[in-house]
């Protein structure tokens, strides 16, 4: 088997190996292949590949994201826009505009600038769905849907604590937690770790059938909030776009915030906006780690 050539990018430390989808051709399982090279001690190392494909018809590319634990989201805020980058860093494509097929639709992508190997772009994501994924849980609690509450109450018995959750589908789930602070936060009297909580979230299947992505939110004033993630597939990231987004949105609707807001994550800030008309704007930029080719073993 011929060595499967790739380029890492990250966006503010959140990494994807971008590989476009004919060096793929003999990979029998993507999800097992996925594993071994977004191992970081093992292989290349990252937070998940995306797959490139250029296609016809409404969108210029396709792009899919799998997870380092081999299963495939929906959409990846960071990782598409590395996607992207990796698009125009190879000159195959330098139009100022790309739209891009997603498993979770078509996202629009706007070329901002190019500083060295740092790509910044402007995405449109679509518009927010809040109804709660469909299972047998949220049937009974909600008979009808006119009377649902954004903010769903969760109960962790053996931790004797009940976690606030804002629930919203970005292109990926998101469950929002509000904190007052990350490293000593409280909840209902109760301390907790959020890493500990995020994990316990992400695989609550009761609620979401397919998990979750975790994101805990800190408001600093209503122009800007900071921010800890827990990804679905992926655990602690430094950076989410769709986290990002969830967390902005989450704010603005509980009217802790603006709808333009700085988003502070640890690896960076990402700017973004909920208009008036429903749309999500993430800014931010992707940066070329290295390029490499992968021998299968």
């Amino acid at each position: 088997m011929n060595p499967i050539k790739f380029c890492k990018f990250h966006g503010f430390g959140n990494d994807y190996i971008i590989i476009e989808s004919n060096e793929l051709a003999d990979i029998e399982n993507i999800g097992e292949f996925t594993k071994k090279i977004c191992h970081r001690n093992r292989g290349v190392g990252g937070d998940g590949i995306a797959v490139i494909e250029k296609v016809e018809g409404a969108a210029d590319y396709e792009c899919r994201i799998i997870n380092p634990d081999g299963s495939e989201a929906g959409f990846s805020g960071n990782g598409t826009r590395c996607a992207v980058a990796y698009l125009y860093y190879k000159n195959l494509w330098n139009a100022p505009t790309l739209k891009l097929k997603t498993k979770s639709g078509i996202k629009h992508y706007e070329f901002l600038e190019r500083e060295a190997d740092t790509f910044w772009y402007r995405a449109e994501l679509g518009k927010p769905n809040f109804n709660l994924p469909d299972s047998d849980f949220t049937k009974s609690i909600l008979p009808d849907e006119s009377k649902k509450d954004f903010m769903l109450p969760i109960l962790f018995p053996n931790d004797e604590m009940v976690v606030s959750v804002f629930y919203v589908d970005v292109g990926n789930p998101v469950a929002c937690v509000f904190v007052e602070n990350f490293e000593t936060a409280i909840i209902n009297s109760k301390k907790f770790d959020w890493r500990y909580v995020g994990q316990k979230l992400e695989s609550l299947t009761e609620i979401f059938p397919e998990r979750t992505n975790v994101v805990f939110v800190k408001i600093i004033d209503r122009a800007n909030i900071k921010i800890r993630i827990w990804e679905r597939g992926a655990g602690e990231t430094s950076s989410s776009g769709t986290c990002s987004i969830a967390a902005a949105v989450a704010s603005a609707l509980t009217d802790k915030s603006d709808r333009e807001v700085s988003v502070h994550a640890e690896g960076g800030i990402t700017e973004a906006v909920w208009r008036e008309d429903g749309e999500m704007l993430i800014t931010g930029p992707a940066d070329l780690a290295f390029c490499g080719e992968w021998f299968c073993n």
